[in-house]
């Protein structure tokens, strides 16, 4: 299955798409499974779908919530930040990766 055929499938169980969802569809489904033939099977492309969808919206939440928190750690002074103010920022830094990974599709490196 090559990128074409699995827009035309999305279009075809979500035509009110817009390119951009398919083409981002697209992209995170065939990241998310070692055998994209696999998602010739309406069932599986129906899971990986749904499973994608969670975890976007999951690393969507995090990437939102830590957003808050590094707007307000902008506010503070730099030079006296508390381990909890640096804490914030690892975690900024490991959602952005977890985010990443799911749009480049390759493993993380274990903190």
């Amino acid at each position: 299955m090559n990128c074409h055929d699995l827009a035309c499938r999305i279009q075809r169980l979500q035509p009110e798409a817009d390119t951009r969802d398919v083409a981002r569809l697209c992209l995170l489904l065939s990241n998310s499974t070692d055998n994209v033939s696999r998602l010739e099977d309406d069932q599986h492309l129906t899971a990986a779908w749904r499973e994608m969808g969670l975890r976007l919206q999951a690393a969507t939440d995090q990437h939102a919530a830590m957003t808050e928190e590094l707007e307000s750690l902008a506010k503070s002074d730099p030079h006296r930040f508390t381990p909890d103010q640096i804490w914030v920022l690892i975690r900024a830094i490991k959602v952005q990766s977890q985010i990443l990974q799911l749009y480049v599709g390759e493993a993380l490196l274990e903190a």
